[in-house]
């Protein structure tokens, strides 16, 4: 254990606002898109800048390569340095890949030109990444530096793991993990890719929703056809792709895959009861997007809808003439992005093959469907009685003076199932982001508050990590 205080550290982090928010804008101008090939020099780039900077934090840091875009692997020995003081040894996983910045003309602001705005808060920074993931990065960065330059060093053994490739679907994290297990263990996981309840209030993430992410293409005429001539004579593949999607629901919003819900589990009324006792408002959550209506699988509440109920949805559809003005054309074939939110116990292979099925089943003689696998992972929940996550309460309560909420979410982060699965580790999902930070949109923004907040609490949660007595042999 360490009993390096705490106090000193924070008031360096109030001091450093300035400099640490220089640092994150610098991070901000790399483009690091990883779906996008002709991005791959800045993905490079922007791995390289964090390993810099954490190797000036005292940390042992490589940009690793990896099979596709590299990670970023750093180690920090704590207190003592090797073989010094008994101290929980933590890992931290992150993202610096980020989402594409189209549509373009939607940005108020060049994307990945970060600005500061006025906003009801104080400042806020527009960027691409800037809450999604770098922003949510830097604030234990700036907490490890903070600490540095209080005590010479970190309370805790520190190991980092960052990838380039989160926003793609983390095909080379697996097998980098499996390949490095014995380096990578650690105690628990530190992952900052969430949010906040709200500005004023603190939440850790105790549930992830699952992912299948499938791409079809169907293909029917051999070649584009004339819609005079062959309309009404043959299936328009753009037609029949648009009814098997509008099969995909009923009217009640219940997905109609094969065995889609078999393995779903309903909520528990005293978990319900927990979710409704939070106040959310649905109808002000709505209109943060120009909504008034609900949709979704009817019968259910708001939040167990987003947190605790499957999903099938549509990204994208293409296919045809979509250019400036009339193309009378009937396509040879059309496109779709579709993706499933998964719960706990959902197996995201079944729901892969059923769902293959489900569209197959539909082709009319002499038409076919070509299938891409984008990305899978399970839904995760992280026990709540561990003593990493009171350690994270606790030092969430000390920088808000509240109590964190426990909360679901609905989206996915991959990486936390590969950790559990072959590191044998829980995370701890603590993040600072915001409803409204437009995440994956134009104008995406960090609130500065919430980016402040944020290094506080780590620095916070650092120490009181380092707090807990390990089992000693």
């Amino acid at each position: 254990m360490t009993d390096l205080p705490v106090a000193q550290v924070l008031e360096r982090v109030d001091a450093n606002l300035d400099a640490s928010l220089e640092r994150l804008i610098d991070l901000l101008r790399i483009p690091s898109v990883s779906t996008d090939p002709a991005f791959k020099e800045h993905v490079q780039r922007a791995a390289q800048w964090l390993a810099d900077e954490l190797a000036g934090l005292g940390f042992e840091a490589a940009v690793r390569p990896a099979a596709g875009h590299p990670m970023v692997v750093a180690h920090h020995p704590g207190p003592g340095g090797p073989g010094g003081a008994d101290v929980p040894h933590l890992l931290y996983y992150g993202h610096y890949d980020v989402q594409p910045a189209d549509p373009l003309e939607l940005w108020n602001s060049p994307p990945f030109e970060p600005v500061l705005v006025d906003a009801e808060r104080g400042k806020r920074i527009v960027a691409r990444g800037a809450v999604d993931d770098k922003g949510q990065v830097m604030t234990w960065v700036e907490a490890f530096r903070a600490w540095r330059d209080v005590h010479g060093t970190l309370p805790c053994r520190v190991t980092v793991l960052l990838e380039g490739e989160e926003e793609c679907g983390s095909p080379s994290l697996d097998p980098f993990i499996k390949a490095n297990v014995e380096e990578l263990k650690a105690d628990a996981c530190i992952v900052c890719d969430t949010g906040m309840w709200d500005v004023d209030q603190p939440a850790i993430t105790y549930s992830l929703r699952g992912m299948v992410y499938q791409e079809v293409i169907l293909r029917g005429p051999s070649r584009d056809l004339h819609s005079g001539m062959y309309g009404g004579v043959v299936v328009n593949p753009l037609n029949l792709l648009a009814r098997i999607i509008g099969e995909l629901h009923d009217a009640k919003g219940r997905i109609q895959i094969p065995h889609f819900y078999d393995d779903v589990i309903p909520v528990g009324a005293n978990e319900k009861a927990q979710w409704e006792a939070l106040g959310f408002d649905e109808a002000e959550y709505l209109g943060g997007v120009g909504l008034k209506v609900p949709g979704g699988e009817q019968g259910y509440g708001a939040l167990e809808r987003q947190w605790a109920r499957p999903t099938c949805d549509v990204n994208g559809i293409l296919g045809g003439y979509t250019g400036a003005g009339g193309k009378t054309v009937i396509a040879s074939e059309a496109m779709a992005k579709i993706s499933c939110r998964l719960v706990p116990d959902q197996d995201p292979a079944a729901i892969a093959a059923n769902f293959r099925k489900f569209v197959t089943d539909r082709l009319p003689e002499g038409y076919t469907a070509e299938f891409s696998d984008i990305g899978g992972s399970p839904a995760i929940r992280v026990p709540t009685d561990s003593p990493y996550l009171a350690a994270a309460r606790q030092g969430l309560a000390d920088v808000f003076g509240r109590e964190p909420h426990l909360i679901g979410t609905g989206g996915s982060i991959p990486a936390v199932g590969s950790i559990r699965k072959y590191l044998g580790v829980d995370s701890i999902l603590l993040g600072f982001g915001l409803d409204d930070d437009r995440v994956h949109s134009p104008n995406e923004k960090f609130e500065l508050v919430c980016l402040h907040n944020g290094i506080r609490s780590q620095a916070a949660v650092l120490a009181r990590m380092a707090g807990i007595a390990k089992p000693k042999g």
